[in-house]
């Protein structure tokens, strides 16, 4: 049946679907995979992947699009599960999403598309991630991929990182015939999706098909540039000759609490931890032995309550750790990480000490980390976030055994690329100034989108940007108008 008839193809009466349950995601039992790094959620079947998609209510005005950030046709490609056009939902997708194998794992779907499924009205909402996920993993097994074939426009664009924000301008622009060149600071393409996402959650290997995909589409990729050193801004323009740039390097400088003892041996940033573990390839000892992350029969805690945070400590519980404890100084209701990831680390085992925070890490005198001294919180009146701001109780100090801390408290901007492009205005945290509609920066035929304009956020946002990015940097280069 044509998808453009009037008529549903979806069997179920509308009144019908609402009592069809959500469909659960199959996973690894907690007792094992809190001992390897294989992935948690094994992903739906067929079966179960068209059951889900009947639940679908096919809005006249589907609200899951308007919330997604890039603007995915989720009524459209859940229509094609529906029939079992598997290739034709991927396609579908693909439109809009240049990495639906990625968003389908770590989006936060429940604040975005799903939150605004008519089903949660009544129900639970339709499983929009879990689909999205389901077509991705099918079309990489089929090995058919679609390679767009746009005619060249003689046009050259830079792209500074490859992260979720910069492949999703590389991968739009490329779709337009602009010729794409995307350079990265560190060894791997694939910026926070490879350094700060562990395994568990986000296969490597996924990473690398999409960018693979992204090949196939005619994206050049150069690794260990770092723009603002061994090239800058300037230079790209003038003497290679690239006709517009875009900065999306992302906010990777770690933020830390400024306490007494934070210099000790056995003190991280979250960035240097989950980098080593995910880069320096510490998740696969002993074939790769990473001596400093041996955290067998250790006490390990993270302090924060994001999704970096949990990605830390459950991969500190993994590498051997005997205790791992998420030092959070507020209460489970204000935890920003993903509800599903907060779950399931309390299902591994996970110690959460809510309501605190370290005051002073101690040592053993020699420099080695021994313990956080730490005090209860209670929350008082809302801060400008909107959440009670915590205060200490008072005589509530108590010291937690530590060989090892985590620090996840947040991230800055990386000055490098700011510090060395004239005329490139910032805000007062060292932020790129950048239009909300159009990316644009204060200096000509730049542009900029992500963490590094945002500050930290999640990954479907930093691909909204540069979805916005790229459709004002065509516009530049077709019309010269700035």
């Amino acid at each position: 049946m044509s998808l453009t008839a009037k008529k549903s193809s979806n069997p179920l009466p509308l009144k019908e679907r609402i009592k069809v349950p959500r469909q659960l995601m199959p996973e690894q039992a907690a007792a094992e995979r809190a001992h390897n790094f294989s992935e948690v959620n094994l992903g739906y079947s067929a079966e179960l992947a068209q059951q889900e998609a009947l639940r679908c209510l096919e809005c006249a005005k589907p609200t899951c699009t308007d919330n997604c950030p890039v603007g995915v046709k989720v009524k459209e490609f859940v229509e094609r599960i529906v029939i079992g056009d598997f290739l034709g939902a991927a396609a579908k997708i693909r439109e809009d999403n240049v990495l639906p194998a990625v968003t389908g794992r770590v989006c936060p779907q429940e604040d975005q598309c799903e939150g605004k499924c008519l089903l949660s009205k009544k129900v639970k909402p339709l499983g929009i991630g879990y689909l999205e996920r389901f077509v991705a993993d099918y079309e990489q097994r089929m090995g058919t991929h679609i390679v767009p074939n746009a005619a060249p426009t003689g046009k050259r664009v830079a792209v500074v990182g490859s992260g979720p924000s910069g492949l999703t301008v590389a991968g739009d622009l490329i779709q337009k015939g602009h010729k794409v060149r995307v350079f990265e600071a560190l060894h791997e393409i694939g910026g926070v999706l490879v350094y700060g996402i562990p395994e568990f959650r986000l296969p490597k290997q996924i990473v690398r098909e999409q960018i693979e995909y992204m090949r196939e589409m005619g994206v050049e990729f150069e690794t260990d540039v770092v723009v603002g050193r061994t090239i800058t801004i300037d230079e790209l323009i003038e003497e290679e000759g690239f006709d517009a740039v875009y900065i999306g390097t992302g906010a990777g400088l770690p933020q830390f609490m400024n306490i007494p003892g934070e210099h000790f041996n056995g003190v991280y940033s979250a960035n240097e931890f989950l980098t080593r573990i995910n880069l320096m390839k510490a998740y696969k000892f002993p074939t790769y032995d990473e001596p400093m992350l041996d955290l067998h029969g250790k006490d390990v805690a993270v302090i924060g309550g994001g999704n970096t945070a949990l990605d830390a400590i459950r991969s500190a519980l993994r590498l051997g750790a005997r205790k791992a404890y998420v030092i959070y100084r507020r209460s489970d209701s204000e935890m920003p990480a993903r509800a599903e990831e907060v779950h399931h680390a309390r299902q591994e085992g996970i110690d959460f000490q809510m309501l605190t925070a370290p005051v002073e890490f101690v040592s053993d005198g020699k420099g080695w980390l021994t313990a956080a001294r730490c005090v209860r919180m209670e929350l008082g009146e809302p801060d400008a976030s909107g959440r009670r701001r915590p205060v200490p109780k008072e005589g509530s100090e108590f010291d937690l055994p530590l060989s090892v801390a985590i620090i996840a408290i947040g991230t800055g901007a990386n000055p490098i690329v700011q510090s060395t492009t004239p005329g490139l205005g910032t805000n007062k945290r060292g932020y790129i100034q950048a239009s909300e509609e159009t990316q644009r920066t204060t200096r000509k035929g730049v542009f900029a989108g992500g963490d590094i304009v945002t500050g930290s956020a999640t990954v479907i946002l930093a691909m909204g940007a540069g979805r916005r990015a790229a459709k004002s940097i065509h516009e530049y280069l077709t019309t010269g108008e700035w």
